[in-house]
């Protein structure tokens, strides 16, 4: 996953935790792609002081992910769906015996991580 991806995941589930400066500034250097000189100029506060706040925000987001695991669970469920749709997709050439077994073992495995 690259990090842009990974960071908008991060603050999608756990950006309500940070407070409205951090997340007003994340959500600019994040979401919007302002540099750190520009979000700087808006916020009336030094670039170092804008970055020095991405870079506890990142750090605090990917705390609450090591200790909660959303994003994980998120992705491997996620991952577990497509896989389901790829058999759905591909049924023609197993038995619906087979179909309804391999289905019903990823559904298990979802329901397993919630």
């Amino acid at each position: 996953m690259n990090e842009i991806l990974k960071q908008a995941l991060l603050y999608d589930f756990y950006g309500e935790l940070l407070n409205k400066h951090q997340k007003e500034i994340y959500e600019q250097f994040i979401q919007e792609d302002l540099s750190l000189s520009e979000i700087a100029k808006e916020a009336g506060i030094s670039r170092q002081g804008v970055h020095d706040l991405v870079r506890r925000c990142s750090q605090a987001l990917l705390g609450y992910e090591e200790k909660l695991h959303l994003v994980e669970r998120f992705m491997s469920v996620k991952d577990k769906v497509k896989e389901m749709n790829g058999l759905l997709d591909r049924y023609e050439e197993k038995s619906v015996a087979e179909l309804v077994e391999e289905i019903r073992r990823i559904s298990d495995e979802i329901i397993e991580e919630l």
